[in-house]
C-alpha cells in the first residue's frame, strides 16, 4: 500500500516515522521541502505537489494547520482531488470544521473515492511514540480499511459516526483540555506562590483524584523552561474558536471555554507567543507577576 502524506510538522513527522517503521512505503509533501527534511532521511520520498501525491498513492493521509490549509489542499488548482482516483482513500487527520469535513466528503464521493475525518490528541509524545487517541468521522468501511494504519500510528482509536463526527469528537476533547491546561497551570502558580516545592506538587496530584495529562507531561516541562511546542498555541487558540463556533451553532453556552480561548488569544495576539507549546500559557501568569 502506497502512503502520500501532507504536512512534515511536529505531528507529521512523528507520525510518518511510524507509517514507515510498519513496512509502509510513504511519498511525502509540504509547502516548504526544508521542512520536510527529518521524513526524507527516515526513507519516505518526495513529491512535488499534492496533486501528483494523490496521483501515486492508495491512501493520502494530511495534517496540516488551519481549515484554511486544510480546503487549500483538497480544492486547490494542484489540490488533492484534482488527481484522486477511484478506490482511493482520503483520511484528514488535521484538527478541522465539522463542516469542512463534511464537504470533503461529499466531494470524494463525487469522485468515487473514500474520505475520513480523524484528528488526533496526544501532542508530540504520542506522534513520535505510536500512542495517539484518533478520533474517525466516515464509513465503517473506509474506517476498517484505514485501521492498520491507525494501528501503526496510535493506541486508542474510535470511530464516532458518519463524516464530520471525528472532528466533533475532538471539539469535546479540547474543550476537556482546556480545563487541565488551566488548572495545572494556576496549580503551579499557586503553588509556587505559596513556596511548595513544585516537583512534590506534580507527584502528589499525579497520584490522586486530580491527576490529569497536562499536569504529567507539560508541568515538568514548566519546570525545566522547555515552552518548546508538543502543540502550537496557535493553533490551540484555532480548536477553541472552532468548538465555541460550532456551540453557537448548537445554541450551548460554555463559559469556561470562552475564558481560555480569551486567554489563549491574548497569548497569542498580544503576546506574540504562538509558536510556544499549549503550556506556553504560563508566560501570561509570569508577565502579570513582573
Amino acid at each position: 500500500m502506497k502512503i502520500g502524506f501532507i504536512g512534515t510538522g511536529v505531528m507529521g513527522t512523528g507520525m510518518i516515522h511510524n507509517l514507515l517503521t510498519a513496512g509502509y512505503q510513504v511519498a511525502v509533501y509540504n509547502r516548504t521541502k526544508a521542512h520536510a527534511q527529518t521524513a526524507l532521511d527516515d526513507g519516505a520520498t518526495w513529491v512535488e505537489t499534492p496533486q501528483r501525491l494523490a496521483q501515486t498513492s492508495d491512501v493520502v493521509i494530511t495534517i496540516v494547520g488551519f481549515p484554511a490549509d486544510v480546503e487549500a489542499v483538497y480544492f486547490g488548482d494542484q489540490g488533492i482531488f484534482s488527481g484522486t482516483h477511484s478506490g482511493e482513500l482520503l483520511i484528514d487527520m488535521t484538527t478541522s470544521s465539522p463542516t469542512l469535513a463534511k464537504k470533503i466528503a461529499n466531494h470524494a464521493q463525487q469522485h468515487q473515492v473514500g474520505a475520513l475525518d480523524a484528528p488526533v490528541s496526544g501532542g508530540d509524545v504520542g506522534a513520535q511514540r505510536g500512542t495517539l487517541t484518533i478520533m474517525v468521522g466516515g464509513s465503517q468501511a473506509d474506517y476498517e480499511k484505514a485501521m492498520p494504519l491507525f494501528e501503526a500510528m496510535g493506541s486508542s482509536i474510535h470511530r464516532f459516526g458518519e463524516a464530520g463526527q471525528g472532528q466533533n469528537a475532538k471539539m469535546a476533547n479540547q474543550i476537556m483540555i482546556t480545563g487541565t491546561m488551566t488548572g495545572m497551570i494556576e496549580s503551579l502558580v499557586y503553588a509556587k506562590q505559596a513556596g511548595l516545592e513544585l516537583n512534590a506538587v506534580i507527584e502528589m496530584i499525579n497520584g490522586g483524584a486530580a491527576a490529569n495529562w497536562s499536569m504529567a507531561n507539560y508541568a515538568p516541562r514548566i519546570l525545566t523552561g522547555d515552552l518548546q511546542p508538543g502543540f502550537a498555541a496557535k493553533h490551540f487558540l484555532k480548536d477553541l474558536r472552532i468548538a465555541l463556533n460550532v456551540a453557537d451553532e448548537m445554541k450551548i453556552n460554555l463559559p469556561a471555554t470562552q475564558k481560555a480561548k480569551e486567554l489563549y488569544d491574548q497569548m497569542v495576539n498580544e503576546y506574540h507567543l504562538g509558536d510556544l507549546g499549549t503550556h506556553g500559557l504560563i508566560k501570561l501568569y509570569e508577565e502579570n507577576d513582573d
